[in-house]
């Protein structure tokens, strides 16, 4: 069960429009002052201009300090955004307590290797699952809606090529970072710590709350074409926090399969092994059905062996 223990008005479930509404306003509002932030100290830092920024925005990557800078950026405006933003709506508006005290105390090293195993079997599901995902196609009457859709896709997926084309061991370092334990943790403090407990609240039913949350969680990242294995992903993360009554669970998951995921493209860049990040031509069936056995077989038991102990299991 989440822990979100809070006697505010406006955290209740009578006030659930108005909490969301407050929610997306402030958590915007962190996000774009922390965005500006890091992007007023990027020249300072990087030697990159304004002009060279928003170049970089727009692809085009000539910049010679450019990978760092927006690292920088994203560092400072998501990953550590996410956390800002959940910090200031849970403390300052609705006044909750996760009793972290007792959520560290759920943590331990057979519920931590299960959740390795499921994050691992998370990626076998989701490489199938990213082919199809990627092979959908939009009614004709929608095909101008389809074709931004692609060319958004394209846009991020040159940036994300970008980030990844590690060419030093600080570089993969930044990377796993900012996009590995930055975002790990505060992705998670913001979706399963902040939103999830509210989707359940709101909606009485805590598996309908953690794919709402999952829901939410993949389109935020805004990649059409990587939604479903993104909500997947939500959804696993979700159900490691709820049986187990502790944020440490997927917010280890969440910074293994991006660390993973970054190890194995430097592998990839350097030769080693064979790995396109954007590619789907080595999705497989079998390694899909596979991962669908460990996914559900390693959840099965980690709910049983991570049941939580203490006087708040009851309730959120």
């Amino acid at each position: 069960m989440e822990i979100y223990e809070t006697e505010s008005e406006i955290a209740k479930r009578k006030s659930w429009l108005l909490s969301l509404v407050v929610t997306v306003l402030v958590s915007i509002g962190v996000l774009i002052v922390l965005q500006v932030i890091a992007i007023g100290m990027v020249p300072l830092i990087f030697n990159v201009s304004i002009d060279e920024i928003v170049g970089l925005m727009s692809g085009d990557y000539s910049s010679p300090n450019g990978r760092m800078a927006i690292y920088f950026i994203q560092g400072i405006g998501s990953g550590i955004g996410f956390w800002v933003a959940a910090y200031v709506v849970m403390h300052f508006i609705d006044q909750a307590d996760l009793h972290w005290e007792l959520q560290l105390s759920r943590f331990n090293p057979t519920g931590a290797g299960m959740v390795l195993l499921i994050a691992l079997g998370g990626m076998l599901v989701n490489g199938y699952l990213g082919y199809l995902n990627s092979n959908m196609a939009l009614p004709e009457f929608m095909s101008g809606i389809e074709l931004w859709m692609r060319e958004m896709e394209d846009q991020l997926a040159e940036m994300t090529k970008f980030l990844t084309d590690f060419q030093t061991i600080p570089e993969l370092l930044t990377g796993i970072l900012v996009i590995g334990i930055l975002a790990g943790i505060g992705e998670e403090m913001f979706f399963r710590g902040l939103i999830q407990p509210k989707m359940h609240l709101y909606t009485g039913n805590a598996h309908v709350g953690i794919w709402l949350t999952a829901f939410i969680f993949s389109a935020i990242h805004v990649q059409f074409y990587g939604f479903f294995p993104r909500m997947l992903l939500g959804g696993i993360f979700g159900y490691l926090y709820y049986y187990s009554g502790s944020l440490t669970y997927p917010i280890l998951g969440h910074i293994f399969n991006n660390t993973f995921t970054l190890l194995l493209i430097y592998a990839s860049n350097e030769g080693w092994i064979d790995f396109d990040l954007e590619s789907s031509d080595s999705a497989s069936l079998p390694g899909a059905l596979l991962g669908i056995l460990v996914l559900l077989a390693g959840i099965v038991y980690f709910k049983k062996t991570n049941k939580p102990n203490g006087k708040l299991d009851q309730g959120i």
